[in-house]
């Protein structure tokens, strides 16, 4: 694929992954969001997604996300694909495992770019990417004592 610049001139960084983790305790919005501090970006989107009380019209309890040993790697892989298409001056993002509790945060993902409109799509892409492509499972308890996985 092309990269995709709206402005001529400006591409990717280098290296712009500054964080790229899978953790098993709780995530901090601050951390992400400093690592992708850059003085040539004028835009950073950040994304933040939190476990919600109810899924498709059923009350959930809590859940638990499981990765498989590979998740890093291919989180990295997804970074790359969106640093090819948008000029990313940095990238982080750091994902939950193990029980969470309803509020918790699952995942947390910040990209900064030259524009603000490149950060807004490259953050977007990435985590769509991300939930699409990356092993990370969800398993859903239902207050109705049923269960669920999704992403299997």
């Amino acid at each position: 694929m092309a990269q995709r610049h709206d402005h001529p001139g400006e591409k990717a960084a280098a290296d712009p992954f500054r964080l790229l983790a899978i953790r098993d305790e709780p995530l901090s919005v601050d951390e992400v969001f400093t690592a992708v501090g850059d003085p040539s970006s004028g835009g950073t989107a950040l994304f933040v997604g939190t476990v919600r009380d109810h899924d498709g019209g059923a009350d959930v309890t809590r859940l638990g996300y499981s990765a498989h040993p590979t998740a890093e790697a291919e989180l990295r892989r997804v970074a790359e694909k969106t640093a090819a298409d948008f000029p990313v001056r940095a990238l982080a993002a750091v994902h939950r495992v193990g029980e969470l509790a309803i509020g918790d945060l699952a995942v947390v993902a910040a990209v900064s770019c030259p524009h603000r409109a490149e950060a807004f799509a490259a953050c977007r892409r990435f985590v769509d990417d991300l939930k699409r492509e990356v092993p990370i499972w969800k398993h859903q308890i239902f207050a109705d004592g049923t269960e669920e996985w999704v992403g299997v």
